[in-house]
């Protein structure tokens, strides 16, 4: 099931507390599940930073953190360590419509500098956040190429978006949930 294209995915930990084993019966933990057995099979890789990895260790499932060890054994797996980007996190601050608002995007702001590192996609459960990120995208103009998916939601369709290659598709940016809204 490799594909030809292999994209770099930052996978928050929110997805990896999720993930349910093989005897998951609701749907968000089978959802998550087969979204990361579907990453290990088609040859995608996960980016790690320092941030990402310590939210790993701190709330990723027993399925979640086999699955890690997977991707390490199998080269799927990227060690990169991003600097955090002083010019995205004040056009943040500045955008930000409350106080609250700020701090829910600036604590997943390393999601997001993670992502320009690599292939734009973040991959994520936080509806909230991924709302105030495409809200604000017209002011910050980083956040537009921003890639988005959230395997928690069955009409997103994530499984079949990585089998396809997990192709920068206009209505997963965040710069383009602003406008379809």
């Amino acid at each position: 099931m490799r594909t030809k294209v292999s994209r770099r995915l930052v996978i928050d930990a929110s997805v990896a507390r999720a993930a349910g084993g093989e005897d998951a019966a609701y749907p968000l933990p089978k959802q998550c599940r087969d979204f990361l057995k579907t990453t290990l099979a088609v040859g995608h890789h996960i980016v790690l930073t320092p941030a990402v990895s310590s939210e790993w260790k701190k709330h990723a499932s027993g399925f979640a953190m086999q699955w890690r060890t997977a991707m390490v054994a199998r080269k799927q797996s990227l060690y990169v360590n991003v600097p955090e980007d002083v010019e995205l996190r004040d056009a943040i601050d500045g955008a930000s419509a409350t106080d609250r608002d700020r701090r829910a995007m600036l604590k997943d702001a390393h999601l997001i500098e993670a992502a320009q590192a690599t292939d734009h996609i973040v991959v994520s459960l936080d509806e909230q956040v991924r709302a105030l990120f495409s809200a604000v995208s017209t002011r910050v103009r980083a956040l537009k190429r921003v890639v988005w998916a959230n395997p928690g939601r069955e009409t997103e369709g994530c499984s079949r978006w990585l089998e396809d290659g997990a192709p920068p598709q206009p209505h997963r940016r965040l710069g383009a949930r602003r406008e379809a809204k």
